[in-house]
């Protein structure tokens, strides 16, 4: 038979937003009495369980079960449940429809939750029901992390006894029920010093880390659950590490959740504040995170700050005989590939034109009329033309010209198809040191234009207009976002960080010109988010063309010691 008390209805919730406040929480607390260790070797025997919502009882639910096997002596001498009493009780399959009823959406709490939830998982499962999928909460691991210091062990019969819980456990499932839910109600007033409000942050308490930052925890109570950029602010105000997140809060409280990361540790202590900027979209926080790091440069953060690093590749076209340079910043007069990510990069790339077409590699100035001189050391090596001896003619030497013009504006193929070749042929002769070179040339290459043409896309479209999930609106104008900011955000965006449309005013750029290197970041986020979004964006509107190029570029790779090709 089933003993309830009072029950107040409750509205079924779901948890898709668990940033819920814990005083709206539903906690249901369950206690489980079993005949042994093993969910799969042995059964339960009674089920006690009291669900509560804002520190008020909401009602109480408790029954013997049949286990359909002997209770061993030890378990009677310990729990005072013998045979005799369960001989009358439902078997556990009449039992779990009423309990999945009581618990339906509730977090389930348990003192050593993996224990009970173990049973009942096991339970459902011979029942051919589905496992449990409630939020789970365990005071025990709670109580690891909040009160370990304050007492010998974290037993509930310890902790009942330590804070003088009213209820106490007596190895009775609900006497151990009830006794567990003042140690829930206690543990939730420590969290709370620790600005655990909500029911994400409860989830995450027990991994955090007690280390001698956590007392910052607090700091991160105002921020919202919302995406975002966030800052972190050393003594001075500086900012030590930008960020951004779908959800800042919990983004943010992650920092004190086991993060390996080397540089965590240092950055905790040197933090004494945070900043945040809620973004209307996730788009937006990328762009801004790119910005701010491009702004402060700060000392936490690697990637987004190595921009003044990137390099052009630069077809000379001013010159009688152009050829492949590196270039820091575009120059006029000229056909570039880039922004490239280092001067390495970009050395790599002409090293794989010069694979396929056999451009003069010296910087000779060559006058009207070239002398009949010795060939330099590559035309030597048949590797490359060399005008300056006149072996090549000025109508000859164009024709090279032209076929690394349409290679880089659009023709990639005219490139890459000959470096496959060669790889491929180095491989079947055995040469595999020197096709895993080829195939590192041709790889660079490809990444170069593929890079290039994601970036060409956004800044074809001109004024681009994307309504993005949830109905937000955002603008771009050559890839380049702005986004006028809310009344609410006007003041502190004023106060503390730049604008986005402050930002974006300075950037109008010609989009013929190469793209300027201290852009390539943002662009680059841009189209890294609208790929992985793409299905769930409509074009609003658009000035220009926002398309790829049909046919995709081929991505180059290793695979079982040969060099191979796949699209990418």
């Amino acid at each position: 038979m089933f003993l309830y008390g009072p029950i107040v209805p409750a509205v079924q919730r779901s948890f898709d937003d668990l940033g819920v406040p814990l005083r709206d929480v539903t906690f249901c607390i369950v206690d489980l009495e079993t005949t042994g260790g093993s969910p799969d070797a042995d059964a339960i025997t009674e089920i006690g369980a009291v669900k509560v919502r804002g520190g008020e009882c909401e009602g109480t639910f408790q029954t013997l079960v049949r286990p359909g096997m002997a209770i061993p002596p030890a378990i009677t001498m310990l729990t005072g449940i013998t045979d005799a009493m369960v001989a009358p009780a439902p078997r556990i399959d009449s039992v779990l429809p009423s309990f999945l009823e009581f618990s339906r959406g509730t977090v389930l709490v348990a003192h050593n939750a993996r224990f009970d939830v173990g049973f009942l998982n096991a339970a459902l499962a011979r029942a051919n029901r589905p496992r449990l999928t409630n939020a789970v909460v365990d005071t025990c691991a709670l109580a690891r992390r909040l009160v370990r210091d304050e007492v010998p062990n974290c037993k509930l019969s310890t902790l009942a006894d330590r804070f003088r819980l009213d209820h106490r456990p007596s190895h009775r499932a609900l006497d151990d029920a009830l006794a567990t839910a003042d140690l829930l109600h206690l543990l939730l007033e420590r969290a709370g010093t620790l600005g655990v409000l909500g029911l994400d942050d409860l989830l995450a308490l027990p991994k955090l880390d007690a280390h001698p930052q956590a007392a910052k925890l607090r700091l991160t109570q105002h921020l919202p659950r919302t995406p975002g950029v966030y800052l972190f602010l050393g003594p001075r105000d500086e900012v030590l590490y930008v960020g951004k997140a779908t959800n800042l809060r919990q983004r943010v409280r992650s920092y004190f959740s086991g993060d390996e990361r080397r540089k965590v540790g240092p950055l905790l202590r040197e933090m004494v504040a945070f900043r945040h900027v809620p973004c209307a979209s996730t788009l937006e926080a990328a762009v801004l995170e790119v910005r701010l790091i491009h702004r402060h440069q700060p000392r936490y953060n690697r990637q987004a700050k190595l921009w003044q690093k990137y390099a052009y590749v630069r077809l000379t076209l001013d010159e009688r005989f152009p050829r492949l340079t590196v270039v820091k910043a575009p120059r006029a007069g000229g056909l570039h590939v880039g922004p490239l990510p280092s001067a390495a990069a970009a050395r790599l790339v002409i090293d794989a034109v010069h694979t396929t077409v056999p451009l003069r590699r010296c910087s000779a100035r060559i006058g009207r009329h070239p002398h009949a001189t010795a060939a330099c050391a590559p035309a030597q090596l048949g590797v490359a033309s060399c005008p300056c001896s006149g072996a090549i003619d000025e109508a000859a030497y164009a024709r090279l010209v032209d076929v690394v013009t349409l290679g880089f504006t659009g023709s990639a193929d005219l490139l890459l198809d000959p470096l496959h070749a060669r790889m491929q042929a180095l491989a079947v002769a055995g040469r595999f040191e020197e096709a895993a070179d080829m195939r590192d040339r041709a790889a660079a290459l490809s990444a170069a234009f593929r890079k290039q043409r994601r970036i060409d896309a956004l800044r074809t479209a001109a004024s681009l207009r994307l309504v993005l999930p949830g109905g937000v609106e955002a603008q771009f104008h050559q890839g380049v976002l702005s986004r006028q900011p809310t009344d609410d955000e006007a003041d502190q965006l004023a106060l503390t960080l730049p604008s986005l449309d402050d930002m974006a005013a300075d950037e109008a750029i010609d989009p013929r010109a190469p793209l300027p290197r201290h852009l390539v970041d943002e662009l680059s986020a841009v189209a890294a988010w609208l790929d992985a979004e793409a299905s769930r964006v409509r074009v609003a509107h658009c000035d220009g063309t926002l398309a790829l190029p049909i046919g995709r570029l081929p991505s180059f790779t290793a695979t079982a010691g040969r060099a191979g090709r796949r699209a990418g």
